[in-house]
């Protein structure tokens, strides 16, 4: 008998948390890393005094895993996942977990959850979230002695709901990263301090806010959960550049795509508030989002308005989204290493 899904309206999941059977755990404590393994319980037991409380010593992940038409449970590109990770972890002064068992441990805990992998066609995903905190008690400012590093998975549907619909979005006059800080590394401070801007977008109806960098105020950065691409009048694909930008996985695949699946010339410079209205398309890139449009862009001198209009995609990032999903599900074939397969279905009869 094949495995049983849950029995789940899949068309309807939000991108929201929903508790799954197993998640993966692993501890740090005089100066190494326990075997870890999967685990039942949701709940986490910390001190008052976790280091992730008061001083905010906390990271994480996003990825996910899908099933193919023909069967197949897979995740996407997890070894780049586990090296910018560890590259977190190192800028927060927090141990990196080994990038090889990061990557067993993604496959570990969505083969033990494989009920829950969305079915083929349905639009969903099962979404990955890897995450370190510093578990041991720090009251003086300094990092945490013990950390607590864990995986758990959901699946959800679209981020943006109606994803392929191009978004209103707004130029915030908040800063996302500080210049020189941590806007290159995934920390839980960084979102933290997005929360604000970003609820006050929503209030005034946009989808998200765009951000410019904080030393001149001129130049395009990213989004608070995104990156962000444009496409110029000559189909150029044009990527913002900067040291405070957070290198997204499915940004640099965009890239790649763009390049050896499209024929795109691809640009990565420093992009000018000021050219904006010049441009095409302009889309955000995450692992959440994958690929959603933007039809808006609020200024505080007006509106660009993208040719591209908000009733549909424009033509080269429609191509772009649907070429990497393809690639995700296998519909398409994958540069070496990005698809890395977990199961089949067909294990479980």
């Amino acid at each position: 008998m094949q495995m049983q899904k849950k029995p789940l309206d899949w068309s309807k999941l939000g991108f929201a948390y929903r508790p799954t059977d197993f998640r993966y755990q692993a501890n740090w404590k005089d100066g190494s890393w326990d075997e870890g393994g999967l685990v039942t319980d949701p709940n986490i037991v910390l001190s008052e005094a976790a280091c992730v409380f008061h001083y905010a010593q906390s990271c994480f992940e996003g990825l996910k895993a899908y099933t193919t038409k023909d069967g197949r449970i897979v995740t996407f590109r997890p070894d780049m996942n586990a090296e910018r990770m560890a590259n977190t972890a190192r800028r927060l002064e927090m141990p990196a977990f080994p990038e090889d068992k990061f990557v067993q441990a993604v496959v570990d805990t969505v083969r033990a959850n494989a009920a829950w992998v969305p079915p083929f066609g349905t639009g969903a995903s099962l979404y990955i979230r890897p995450f370190m905190i510093g578990s041991g008690p720090q009251i003086g400012v300094a990092p945490a002695h013990e950390f607590l590093f864990r995986i758990t998975v959901m699946p959800v549907g679209a981020y943006f709901q109606g994803a392929v619909k191009p978004l209103k979005v707004r130029v915030s006059d908040y800063d996302r990263a500080a210049p020189r800080g941590t806007g290159h590394v995934k920390a839980g401070l960084n979102y933290a301090m997005s929360l604000y801007p970003t609820m006050e977008a929503h209030r005034h109806g946009f989808a998200e806010n765009i951000y410019l960098d904080p030393a001149s105020r001129t130049y395009v950065e990213e989004a608070g959960g995104a990156n962000v691409i444009f496409v110029d009048k000559d189909n150029n694909l044009i990527v913002p550049k900067s040291d405070s930008i957070l290198p997204s996985i499915t940004r640099r695949s965009l890239v790649y795509v763009g390049e050896h699946y499209l024929g795109l010339n691809v640009i990565e410079r420093k992009v000018a508030l000021e050219e904006v209205k010049d441009f095409k398309e302009a889309a955000l890139c995450g692992t959440a989002a994958v690929l959603a449009p933007i039809g808006e862009i609020h200024t505080k001198d007006g509106v660009i308005a993208l040719p591209s209009g908000m009733d549909k995609m424009g033509e080269i990032s429609g191509k772009l989204r649907e070429t990497l999903t393809g690639i995700q599900a296998c519909e398409i074939e994958a540069p070496e290493g990005w698809v890395v397969e977990v199961c089949k279905e067909s294990d479980f009869e």
